[in-house]
């Protein structure tokens, strides 16, 4: 019985699952920056290599 309440009263797992949405939140605005950052430079060089043209 002591061991279940043990179990029931132990948090690191749930430290361990916050961790991991935090990273996975961290990943998310990453993709979305990269992704944004990455249409804009595309666009700056098209206009660049057609101005040159």
């Amino acid at each position: 019985m002591e061991r279940i309440k043990r179990f029931f009263r132990d948090e690191e797992g749930a430290t361990a699952v916050e961790y991991g949405l935090m990273v996975a939140a961290i990943a998310a605005v990453i993709v979305a920056v990269v992704f944004t950052l990455g249409t804009k430079v595309s666009n700056a060089f098209q206009s660049v290599n057609a101005s040159m043209k």
